[in-house]
């Protein structure tokens, strides 16, 4: 998920900042920036899809496996992101981003643990596979095989679907696997937005666009009008994606 920072502007040279859901610099924006609240809340609403394929949803279940993404993805993950050249350009020191990603990880494992008592034995494939994840993915183990489009999509998308699935009904069903093949195209799209808006925050030094009309009429543009309807797109989205997750849960008390 990491880019390199490089103090974008847009066409009139005002600084862009590194994510549209960026917040002020100082200790607790960096930690909101941190979190991509838009991504983790619509990652999470994964772990509600998947949940909604119980006949009937336990909510403490869903709670705890709420949680344990949160921490995973929510923290874990996008700690070890930003130590991999601070595409956030956060004031977050290397020691800070590894404790929380530690600190994060063990209680999103921790939780896990406390939900093989409740699930069974086979939620263990779950938790080992999760944490190597968070750590292959971002870490980008393996020469980076697992940080791709397709290894994001199969990590943050069909993986928490799966999870939630299982923990409540220990076993993984047709609907279930049709869930997180749904969420595997939608962090697909999800990709295949958010990587050119990263690209232009983070890289590009300055964008000028000019549109020439069909009747003769010609306007200049700068990167606010080109990311616009891409960042708004991804915005909505999030919001739909949890929407729809609570949605179908409620329908399942």
């Amino acid at each position: 998920m990491a880019d390199r920072h490089d103090d974008p502007t847009s066409g009139d040279g005002a600084a862009l900042p590194p994510a549209f859901y960026a917040a002020p610099r100082g200790r607790l924006g960096d930690w909101w920036t941190l979190l991509h609240p838009p991504y983790t809340a619509w990652h999470l609403g994964y772990v509600l899809l998947g949940a909604a394929v119980a006949e009937r949803v336990d909510l403490p279940t869903l709670g705890w496996t709420l949680l344990a993404f949160f921490l995973a993805v929510g923290i874990a993950a996008h700690a070890l992101d930003e130590l991999a050249g601070r595409p956030l350009a956060t004031s977050l020191s290397d020691t800070t981003l590894w404790v929380a990603a530690a600190v994060a990880l063990a209680g999103a494992v921790g939780i896990g643990g406390y939900g093989v008592t409740m699930a069974g034995p086979w939620l263990l494939a779950f938790i080992v596979v999760g944490a190597l994840l968070v750590l292959a993915y971002n870490l980008e183990w393996f020469g980076g095989r697992i940080h791709t489009d397709l290894g994001f999509a199969l990590a943050w998308g069909a993986f928490p679907a799966l999870t939630s699935a299982f923990a409540q009904q220990q076993r993984i069903s047709p609907a279930a696997v049709l869930v997180a093949l749904g969420a595997t195209a939608w962090s697909l799209a999800q990709r295949t937005l958010s990587t050119p808006a990263r690209h232009v925050r983070r890289r590009v030094r300055r964008v000028e666009v000019r549109v020439t009309e069909r009747d003769g009429e010609v306007a200049e543009h700068d990167a606010r009008w080109l990311l616009g309807p891409v960042e708004v797109a991804l915005h909505w989205c999030s919001w739909a994606v949890v929407a729809l997750g609570v949605g179908l849960v409620l329908a399942r008390l």
